[in-house]
């Protein structure tokens, strides 16, 4: 169900302005008696032209307090009547315009200290903000609507300066002057980011010691790789904890594949249920790259069944992804994911739903505080439980899947949680890495078809006149000029599509992309890249964004992206670029290594080396496949004949059908060898 086709009973006549927006979050608003616009030059106009304030409100589609705030605020006539009447009132959709929302939600965190959706910032008609905050009930919503629009009345003066005050500590925020020059790390430097990050480890349920429980993809690749290239056990074993616990908990869908949001609680038992393509896509990645590492099947099965759920439910005609699954279906959260005993019976057949009560820690009370309703969750290991059962795990793990099928087919019967079917150029990114990932180490051709699918799509419909990226695909429409997320996790993309199929096209686009972002993205007064273009639309302030949260920062994706071009195309700029960004933010990492994450994976890389390898001749693709198969988290791959890269050119000997295997760091190569296990002997750890 799309979000929107509630209202399909309604004349466009009783709508607001948003019934033409692309944005289903918008859509969501378009029947508010609110007079509601869009980010654009006609609500902008209007505030100037009537000297009237502006009212910023953020969301996004999947978030539930936004939904609350709506029907408390937004739907009620009261309300909209001080609203309308003061204000002019602009909805925003933060997911395709997180530009807008770095700079509101910067402004709310410098006036509250705590920031969050739904984001409400009042401004001066010319975009400056005065006040704001989160979620408002409606009395105290009143309230703040007429107290700031009597001070704009009565003492503008005063609200000037508040703007003043508060642009300049925007436009100063998270500003870092960095190191000139290029720095030499060593392990300590290391050591230093991942000591006293090991302090929060759960060490009984994995995770961090804290509720809710986000899966921070990005956290847990780096501590895989350094526990590789370091052999450090701490981070070993919690990664490979939490990793499991993540995959037997509620959190993911054993039923349908993919993970929810987060868990409010400590044991990653009940999930905020709505799933998003930027946790998924990184999350294939993380469970993919595990497998390497510790060959576990879990891990496998996790990987997979959440690219069956992306191809099942996420996917457009075109080969694109979908932004989100919402939390609630029929205005119940998590409705749609959960069962009760009877009906688990009912769907399974009593020996079956007996098999699996314990193993899926079904109840007749329930499992949550939702009475009688059970989040399914796996108790045991399918090692452990099998015996117990009197069964071999083989034939048990065939009771599984076909229970699974049956839930599923069950499920797929209800009333589905709504839709946000705008497709994101930086979403697709990371969903389209991670199923090239997979595609590698699987060695499974359906997974690379999906991903050079939607990469095909992007650099043929998604491309701006200027060789620019757009941010945004819903409708038969490409909008919104993209921003430095975009093309950041797009390049990674391209890369790993890249050392995948060994097709130089997509390189040739990564570096055509990176080109473009140095252009235009470039901050003349320092390292960083900006997040908006030089070519965008000009807003108070332009930002940089440097912390790694659920989703890595488009700053430390670009410095790997740099750093890995510049490896490929032998091209010093490159790596001098990406060298300088890391050493800007190096003194930050340490002070909170998981907010630091990618950017920490980046100093790793800076630390061991990269391991440089080149394929060439007919057995290139099993030779490939083969090295897949390790766990080499420091490296970067090249192969084929009749190549331009600078590190095949040469290596194409006179005898193109003889494999060759070259093993090259830091500009230096040992001499060719014909097998996977003498290369393996050259690469550094």
């Amino acid at each position: 169900m799309n979000m929107s086709s509630h209202h399909t009973e309604r004349s466009e006549a009783d709508a607001n302005n948003l019934i033409k927006a692309s944005s289903p979050y918008l859509l969501q608003h378009a029947y508010n008696p609110v007079d509601w616009y869009e980010w654009g030059e006609a609500a902008l106009f209007k505030a100037r032209a009537e000297n009237k304030l502006i009212l910023v409100s953020i969301g996004y589609s999947a978030c539930h307090w936004c939904h609350v705030m709506e029907r408390e605020c937004f739907e009620n006539h009261e309300v909209a009547e001080v609203m309308n009447q003061h204000y002019v009132c602009i909805k925003v959709d933060r997911e395709e315009r997180p530009d807008i929302d770095q700079i509101y939600m910067m402004a709310v965190q410098l006036m509250t200290g705590s920031g969050g959706w739904p984001l409400n910032c009042i401004c001066l008609p010319d975009q400056r903000p005065v006040y704001g905050g989160t979620y408002f009930q409606r009395k105290d919503w009143i309230n703040v609507l007429l107290s700031v629009a009597n001070m704009w009345a009565q003492e503008p003066e005063k609200a000037i300066q508040y703007a003043d005050r508060l642009t300049d500590g925007i436009r100063t925020a998270e500003r870092i002057v960095g190191e000139v020059g290029q720095a030499d790390y060593t392990t300590d430097d290391l050591k230093a980011v991942v000591d006293p990050w090991k302090r929060y480890f759960d060490v009984a349920h994995g995770g961090y010691n804290r509720a809710p429980k986000f899966p921070l993809p990005n956290n847990w690749v780096f501590m895989l790789r350094y526990s590789r290239l370091l052999e450090d056990d701490a981070t070993h074993v919690a990664t490979l904890m939490t990793l499991e616990k993540m995959a037997m908990g509620g959190i993911y869908d054993h039923v349908g594949g993919g993970f929810a949001r987060y868990s409010v609680d400590g044991e990653w038992h009940v999930p905020h249920f709505e799933k998003m393509l930027y946790d998924n896509g990184q999350l294939i990645s993380l469970y993919t790259e595990a497998y390497q590492y510790a060959r576990d099947p879990l891990f496998k099965e996790v990987a997979e069944e959440t690219i069956a759920w992306l191809a099942r439910e996420m996917r457009s005609p075109e080969g694109l992804f979908y932004s989100a699954l919402d939390a609630d279906s029929e205005g119940v959260e998590g409705k749609f994911y959960v069962w009760d005993k009877s009906e688990f019976t009912k769907v399974l057949g009593e020996r079956q739903a007996e098999l699996l009560f314990d193993y899926f820690d079904v109840t007749e009370e329930g499992n949550w505080e939702e009475e009688e309703t059970n989040v399914l969750r796996k108790r045991f290991t399918d090692e452990e439980y099998a015996p117990v059962k009197g069964l071999t795990v083989v034939a048990f793990q065939k009771e599984v899947l076909e229970a699974k099928a049956k839930l599923l087919e069950a499920r797929s019967a209800r009333i589905r949680p709504g839709l946000d079917d705008k497709c994101l150029t930086a979403w697709n990114g990371l969903a389209i890495k991670g199923l090239a990932t997979a595609a590698q180490v699987f060695g499974n051709d359906a997974h690379y078809n999906m991903a050079a699918e939607a990469a095909s799509f992007i650099l043929k419909t998604l491309r701006a006149e200027d060789g620019g990226l757009c941010r945004n695909y819903k409708d038969g429409r490409a909008t919104i000029a993209g921003f430095l997320d975009d093309y950041a996790f797009f390049i990674d993309a391209l890369i790993a599509l890249y050392e995948t199929d060994f097709n130089e096209q997509w390189l040739m686009e990564a570096k055509a992309l990176a080109d473009y972002v140095l252009a235009n993205f470039s901050d003349a007064e320092g390292a960083m890249l900006f997040y908006t273009s030089a070519a965008s639309e000009a807003l108070i302030a332009r930002k940089h964004e440097l912390m790694d949260n659920v989703i890595p920062s488009s700053n430390s994706a670009m410095a790997q992206n740099l750093y890995r071009l510049g490896l490929f195309f032998d091209e010093p700029a490159y790596i001098d670029k990406a060298a300088e960004m890391l050493a800007a933010i190096h003194p930050q990492i340490k002070t909170y290594g998981s907010a630091y994450s990618n950017w920490a994976i980046q100093l790793l890389a800076q630390v061991t080396g990269m391991n440089e390898i080149a394929i060439t001749g007919e057995g290139t693709p099993e030779v490939k496949a083969e090295l897949s198969k390790e766990y080499i988290p420091n490296k970067i791959m090249l192969g084929g004949t009749n190549s331009t890269l600078p590190l095949l050119k040469e290596k194409q000997s006179a005898d193109r059908f003889e494999t060759k295997i070259y093993i090259c760091q830091n500009k230096v190569c040992q001499l060719p060898v014909n097998t996977v296990s003498e290369a393996l002997k050259f690469i550094i750890k």
